[in-house]
């Protein structure tokens, strides 16, 4: 991703204003009229840590596993007088006030970390004729965070008519909880009725849209509690939890999670995180009578709730010891009820339901189990969880607590001054608990409701309704009858097979099948494949998962060219891979469901456990582990934990230089598994480079290093490697990594402030693709070049590099071969000086050929692409047409005035391209020209901009560009034409013209449109 030709100034005056505005934030925020309290609490060493519940928040993004489960969508139709820039005003006074909504979480020596940024302007993107605003809503809402880099909160407006708005503010539940969001309301409604009365008070600087930030600490009543402290008060105050726990350990021993009944399709792995949602009306009536019961027994309706979901887990799985957990707030302590930030804890609540006949009964245990519960809330339910172990999940790696039950109230509302405002509901079909209970008390108009959601990967559609109709069926009865009686099923009568050997056996793809019974530890399977099919081991396990009880699935499936068979033709069980002596095995002897032998007279296949791989993931777990595991132990019960599969799945990704997350750890807990699972993708990785090779030179059919993969250019990048088949290897931050693991890239950890990262990942890639840049900082960009040039030992050179390398030619069409020329900006000299360095290295030690690619202003659907619209080169029309401020521009009676771009997919293609065939030297990736005239009418349209667009005659045909040493507050007045604009050269694109040729969709205003609504 680079900047338009000619357009440093403006880049660097849209970086010079924003950095000023940050340090003006940041005065505000310090200034001596408010008597705030320091950031961090005296005598405070190194950056902030994260909260107990922060914690969890982190490791499920790590881990890959959370989606958009921890998004917090909250939206609002408001109806009326509106105004997008008041609000965006009075979310960026937010933000100046609450750190935690300013916060990122970087990773040291494999530990998160706070760190506050500055405070800078919340940008509101405004869609006018949004077509379908529920997918749209549901869209924006999913877009995923990046944890490592911020920020933590999103603001879209939905403009459906002049006075019909929706405001969706969407967060991450990282620095956000329910009762925060109260906290979010009424501040942000305060903040923008000040908007509304008038500019702030004389002294303040002007931001975007006119008027002077103001003192949200001083509108508000004083500084906001810092969530920071609370962070660091909450793990000090660990080492005083020692009674507590070992209640919990206490408490929860023995305990195992609900055993929900497996969903039926053989699919559900693949909805992993995914929720359904069935309801059915509860009589307004009932309600009233339920609070009756709940009074009668000294408790609450939500208390009942709860006792609803025990009974109907028992009357469904016969099950008479559960464990269910329920959300507690966190904010006991003085001063912190105006805390933003994730202040919650989990209680699990144990009940023994033995000998419970009524309702009541059940109820009066379920109520004294809450209240003990609540007496040890102070303790984190992630410290209980760590030091549980394996004791915390059951055999297939479910967590302890995975049910859950509430009652729902009416969702906080934004009230916003002079407008009718309403709450909008934004599903996002995810699930955090694999199963939820819950009362809604009101329902719009159609009265309260019960609800089940559940996790298409634990329970499916039929399982969830009977236990709605079980749930609603039992609180009805109870709102008539207290003591009414208590069910339990009757146990099902045992199957003469093993049900993982008979699941397999109705498979097509599987013509034979043993399975092995060990005493205290997981079944071993094996299968012949039938043909028919792809009998993939990691495939059928996981499949076998969605369809038995934990207790019932194998440890590994491992695939067989025949069974092995005694004398008599039955199975010979102590000749199959892994299999312990004949008189160490417990359970009958397992069949193949077959009536003979096949002919074949022995075994085949591997164990899983043997060669390099394998061996590399014993070294791993048990350097972790602090011992070197059996092949089938298990992850938890060698004492892992969430953090440890993260970094058990960093370490092997290094080593291996293969796709692997923490959840993939946790789904496949033993060395075998892990081993097999890693073989898997080998295999894929191999297969695809196979079908591709002749597309390639035999001297290409390795590694392609691509820097910057997590940016705009690099993601697009990845993206057509991967369509032609080419193994990728991506440089990434360590905390960023686990956004690349999950699309088959091999990642290694390093940025461009890391020189031996940089050589070592270069130094047996088959090629490189080099995309990553500051933008800001040359001599960053400077030093990782030499780095990666004194890796780099083979193959092609690809840097993408930009048309601000030119400088200011006398010429108005710039071809490939024209000589760059004074005056340059910063950032162009530096790429100028990465090509010389480039081309001086090519050709040399066995090095392949090199290829400079100039590219201009790149746009595309990608999160960086869209800021660098926002702040980047267009950042000065781009924050005028969004505060509906005239768009000033160049007269176009004095000629053409305008910049090059390029598609970010076009850009791909053509650095691939360069791989495959370098063009030894300079060549332009410019996809076509945008005049000013037409590129601020479009913003304008899209963002429903009220100032239009004028033109003025500028004395400077084509200045040289220089930053703007004006206050971002004064940089309104003076020359109306920032010198940026004022640029009129033309670029050729000859050598990639084939790779840069137009496909649909990439057409300017597609991408623009694309770019901003991503």
């Amino acid at each position: 991703m680079t900047a338009a030709p000619g357009t440093g100034a403006a880049r660097e005056e849209a970086l010079l204003r924003l950095a000023r505005q940050r340090r003006a934030d940041a005065r505000k925020i310090a200034a001596p009229a408010a008597p705030a309290a320091p950031v961090e609490p005296a005598g405070a060493a190194g950056p902030p840590p994260l909260s107990y519940a922060q914690r969890r928040m982190w490791l499920m993004d790590r881990l890959g596993r959370s989606g958009a489960a921890y998004h917090v969508p909250f939206a609002t139709r408001v109806r009326g007088p509106f105004s997008p820039d008041a609000l965006g005003r009075a979310l960026s006074g937010l933000v100046r006030r609450h750190e935690v909504l300013r916060t990122r979480y970087g990773q040291r020596d494999g530990e998160p970390y706070q760190e506050v940024m500055p405070a800078a302007p919340v940008p509101v993107d405004v869609v006018t004729d949004p077509g379908d605003p529920e997918h749209l809503l549901r869209q924006a809402a999913a877009v995923p965070f990046d944890l490592a880099a911020g920020p933590v909160l999103r603001a879209l407006v939905l403009r459906h008519g002049p006075e019909d708005h929706t405001v969706l503010l969407t967060f991450h539940h990282v620095a956000v909880d329910g009762w925060s969001l109260g906290v979010v309301t009424r501040e942000l409604s305060a903040l923008y009725r000040a908007e509304l009365d008038g500019p702030a008070p004389e002294g303040g600087t002007a931001p975007e849209g006119g008027r002077g930030p103001r003192d949200p600490d001083g509108l508000l009543g004083g500084p906001a509690p810092r969530y920071a402290e609370f962070a660091r008060r909450e793990q000090a105050a660990a080492a005083g939890l020692a009674a507590g726990l070992e209640h919990w350990l206490r408490r929860l021993s023995g305990a195992r999670p609900v055993p929900l009944p497996a969903p039926r399709a053989a699919s559900a792995p693949g909805h992993r995180g995914r929720s359904g949602v069935v309801g059915e009306p509860l009589a307004p009536e009932v309600l009233d009578q339920l609070r009756a019961v709940a009074r009668k027994h000294r408790t609450t309706l939500f208390t009942v709730t709860l006792a609803g979901a025990y009974a109907a887990l028992l009357e469904t799985t016969g099950a008479e010891d559960l464990v269910l957990g329920c959300a507690v707030g966190n904010r006991d302590r003085p001063g912190l009820r105006g805390l933003v930030g994730l202040c919650v804890n989990t209680l699990a609540v144990r009940v023994d339901t033995t000998g419970a006949a009524h309702f009541g009964a059940l109820l009066d245990r379920v109520r004294d189990a809450l209240l003990e519960a609540h007496e040890h809330r102070e303790v984190p339910f992630d410290l209980v969880v760590e030091r549980l172990g394996a004791a915390g999940r059951d055999r297939d790696g479910h967590p302890l607590v995975d049910v859950t039950a509430d009652v729902l109230r009416a969702p906080v509302t934004l009230e916003l001054a002079g407008a009718r405002t309403e709450a909008v509901d934004i599903d996002l079909g995810t699930a955090k608990f694999g199963l939820g209970f819950y009362v809604e008390e009101a329902h719009g108009e159609d009265g309260p409701r019960c609800l089940v959601q559940y996790d298409l990967a634990r329970l499916d559609e039929p399982a969830a309704r009977d236990l709605l109709r079980r749930f609603t069926g039992l609180l009805t009865a109870v709102a008539a009858d207290p003591a009414h009686p208590l069910t339990r099923p009757v146990p099902p009568a045992p199957a003469a097979l093993h049900p993982a050997q008979a699941w397999l056996l109705e498979r097509p793809e599987v013509a034979r099948a043993a399975v092995l019974e060990r005493p205290g530890q997981p079944p071993l399977a094996y299968v012949v494949p039938s043909g028919l099919g792809s009998a993939e081991p990691v495939g059928l396990r996981i499949a076998l998962r969605s369809a038995l009880r934990p207790e019932l699935v194998p440890a590994t499936v491992t695939v067989l060219d025949a069974l092995p068979r005694a004398a008599d033709g039955s199975v010979d069980r102590a000749r199959l891979p892994g299999a312990p002596p004949a008189d160490g095995v417990a359970g009958p002897a397992a069949g193949d469901g077959t009536s003979g032998g096949d002919g074949t007279g022995g075994g085949g296949g591997t164990s899983g456990t043997t060669g390099a791989r394998a061996r590399a993931v014993l070294d791993a777990f048990g350097e972790l582990l602090g011992q070197e595991p059996a092949p089938d132990a298990d992850f938890f019960a060698l004492g892992g934990h969430s953090l440890l599969a993260v970094r058990l799945a960093d370490r092997l990704r290094e080593r291996l230089r293969l796709p692997l997350t923490g959840l993939d750890v946790m789904e496949h807990r033993s060395p075998r598994a892990l081993s097999a699972l890693l073989e898997e993708r080998a295999r894929q990785r191999t297969a695809a480079a196979a079908r591709h090779g002749a597309r390639r030179s035999a001297s290409r059919t390795d590694t392609v290093l691509v820097t910057g993969a997590t940016g705009g250019v690099g993601a697009f990048v990845l993206r057509e490697l991967a369509a032609r088949g080419r193994p990728v290897r991506a440089l990434a931050r360590p905390e960023s990594a686990h956004l690349l693991a999950a699309d088959g890239v091999e990642v290694v950890h390093g940025d461009l402030g890391d020189p031996a990262g940089l050589r070592a990942a270069t130094a047996d890639a088959s090629a490189v693709i080099h995309a990553a840049c500051t933008f800001t900082d040359p001599e960053v960009d400077l030093a990782a070049m030499r780095a990666l040039l004194d890796g780099w030992r083979q193959g092609p050179f690809v840097f993408v590099s930009s048309v601000d390398a030119y400088g200011q030619p006398p010429l108005t069409d710039v071809a490939e071969d024209t000589p760059s020329a004074e005056p340059l900006t910063p950032y162009g000299r530096a790429k100028l000086d990465c090509e010389r360095m480039l081309r001086e290295a090519a050709g040399r030690a066995g090095r392949g050929g090199a290829s400079a690619v100039r590219a201009p202003i790149v746009w595309g659907p990608h999160a960086r692409l869209r800021d660098q619209l926002r702040w980047g080169a267009t950042g000065a029309l781009f924050q005028a047409a969004k505060a509906g401020r005239p768009i000033e521009l160049p007269d176009p009676a004095r000629g053409w005035y305008g910049a090059p771009w390029v598609h970010a997919a076009a850009l791909a293609r053509a650095l691939v391209r360069c791989v495959d065939r370098p063009a030894g030297g300079v060549v332009n990736a410019v996809a076509g020209h945008v005049g000013w005239a037409e590129f601020a009418t479009e913003l304008v349209r899209l963002l429903d901009g009220a100032g239009g667009v004028r033109f003025t005659t500028s004395p400077h045909p084509d200045p040289a560009p220089a930053p703007d040493p004006r206050p971002a507050a004064d940089a309104g007045t003076g020359p109306a034409v920032p010198p940026g604009l004022l640029h009129r050269r033309r670029y050729r694109a000859g050598t990639l013209a084939a790779e840069l040729a137009e496909r649909p969709g990439e057409d300017w205003r597609s991408a623009i449109a694309a770019t901003l609504a991503c």
